[in-house]
């Protein structure tokens, strides 16, 4: 397994692993629910939407799909990254999707049409974890560059740095 993430009313959970695949399992009952199938490497995340309606998964094969996750019918693929995808999160709202790629770049897109709104590029090297704040309106992302990088959603614009130094993360603001 590479990954494992709650639906938010908590009764199922989503795996990602080395076969190619995702499962939805029933978190009471242990059950395996459905096991989506589609993708051709490693499923490195999978994550389901606020509403528990979808699920989003992000591949070694450089796409990002979404899945019904009552029934696994595959609803779209997402394709623009050149390298792993190794990280889907969902806005609070689910009207977004970001994901973070070894090529060095967060997309965000519309889950809806899967639409590309916004590449992000100030990592320069492999991110390998994005998250959405709270309240939607921050995204933060993870790279091999030893930084967080805090992102407007909309507008793709930069809004801090946190530099990882090797006694203490600090903080600077372009």
């Amino acid at each position: 397994m590479r990954s494992v993430a709650f639906s938010a009313d908590g009764k199922r959970v989503v795996s990602g692993s080395n076969d190619s695949t995702a499962k939805i399992w029933d978190v009471t009952s242990g059950e395996k629910l459905l096991t989506l199938k589609g993708h051709t490497f490693t499923v490195v995340d999978a994550v389901f939407s606020p509403d528990g309606k979808f699920v989003a998964t992000a591949s070694g094969d450089h796409t990002i799909r979404i899945w019904d996750s009552v029934t696994g019918a595959p609803i779209r693929t997402l394709k623009g990254h050149e390298d792993f995808v190794m990280s889907v999160a969902y806005s609070p709202d689910g009207k977004l999707l970001v994901s973070a790629s070894e090529d060095g770049t967060a997309r965000v897109w519309n889950p809806a049409n899967g639409e590309l709104i916004l590449t992000f590029r100030g990592h320069g090297r492999p991110i390998h974890k994005v998250a959405f704040s709270p309240d939607g309106k921050t995204i933060a992302s993870a790279g091999e560059d030893g930084a967080v990088r805090l992102w407007e959603p909309l507008t793709g614009k930069e809004l801090q740095v946190l530099m990882a130094s090797s006694t203490s993360l600090s903080s600077r603001t372009e």
